[in-house]
């Protein structure tokens, strides 16, 4: 398989992630890292996503059919748990709970993305270091199609960071509501997706609405 500019843009991104997430994530960066020179305080009371920083809202959950788990807002926990979910059986497995990352009290920034882990509302999927192939990335795409929109990759964001998924809307936006039932819905009653069995990303109708969702999403 080629490696592709694109993989190797997401390479580096991967490698740099605990750089592009260093004032959240893994404490001081270095100058050879992404980002500001020097860390901020973020001091709002909510994220840049709109979502309240409320510690009080946190809760720890596992990831299915990984021995990861990982605190998030028990609003946000159903969408961010079924990312976690698909990237544990279609990307990246994850082997622990620290190849995932969510809800973090340390308000020093280096964007202002990385404020919405304060607020339990985004999670760090890690493992990738060597950086996604191109059918890895193609499945990613293929996540935030059937989000709906309402998660963003890392890899869209300034600074990129391949591993970052963060609630995009609002807590009372329709779409995040509507995506949330359905998603716990299908959990109570089981007729949701068996654990690794999903639509095939490759059908034209998904690969479609992924890339118009990439085009989307790349411009804001």
């Amino acid at each position: 398989m080629t490696l592709t500019r694109r993989a190797v843009l997401l390479s580096a991104g991967a490698l740099g992630a605990g750089a592009a997430l260093s004032g959240v994530l893994t404490g001081p960066a270095t100058a050879a890292e992404p980002g500001p020179a020097t860390d901020s305080k973020w001091t709002a009371r909510r994220s840049d996503n709109g979502w309240a920083i409320d510690p009080d809202a946190m809760d720890s959950f596992r990831v299915e059919g990984s021995p990861a788990t990982v605190r998030l807002h028990r609003a946000a926990s159903a969408v961010l748990l079924h990312v976690a979910r698909r990237w544990h059986y279609e990307v990246v497995p994850l082997h622990s709970s620290r190849d995932v990352l969510g809800h973090r009290t340390d308000r020093a920034v280096r964007a202002t993305y990385e404020s919405n882990y304060l607020s339990g509302s985004a999670i760090a999927l890690l493992g990738a270091g060597d950086g996604l192939w191109p059918h890895q990335e193609a499945i990613v795409r293929d996540i935030l199609a059937d989000c709906g929109g309402v998660v963003r990759w890392g890899a869209d964001l300034s600074p990129a960071a391949a591993c970052h998924f963060q609630i995009d809307v609002g807590p009372d936006a329709k779409p995040f509501t509507q995506l949330t039932k359905a998603l716990r819905d299908g959990a109570v009653h089981h007729n949701g997706p068996r654990p690794g069995a999903v639509d095939d990303p490759a059908a034209p109708k998904r690969r479609a609405e992924a890339r118009r969702l990439a085009r989307a999403q790349s411009k804001n």
